[in-house]
């Protein structure tokens, strides 16, 4: 196809400060993980989207698979809170966490 760019499951960001690789990135509504790190703002960094992480998790609610997710930016975790306006949807459960658990598997969504 001559109107195709690219596979969409990676995205670059430009740095606003350091950026470690692991680190949960979300700039507007796209939402990734940093594949490289940044030692300071500027840089560009890839993302990578549509793929399992484990991401820091809210504490005092369990997940079960397939439950919506969603990045609470005052926090930097996931949380199963949609809070209108404040919250940005990212993805999904990807197995069962407990509610004391300070991680979980997150299939992030593709879609922006």
């Amino acid at each position: 196809m001559k109107n195709h760019l690219q596979k969409g499951k990676t995205f670059e960001i430009t740095s606003a400060g350091a950026v470690a690789a692991g680190d949960f990135i979300l700039q507007g509504s796209m939402f990734g993980v940093a594949k490289g790190s940044a030692s300071g703002a500027g840089v560009l960094v890839e993302c990578l989207t549509g793929e399992v992480f484990t991401l820091p998790k809210t504490t005092g609610t369990a997940w079960t698979k397939g439950l919506k997710l969603y990045w609470d930016a005052g926090t930097g975790k996931a949380t199963t809170t949609s809070n209108t306006g404040a919250n940005t949807a990212i993805g999904v459960a990807w197995v069962d966490a407990a509610s004391g658990d300070a991680t979980g598997s997150v299939r992030l969504n593709e879609s922006f």
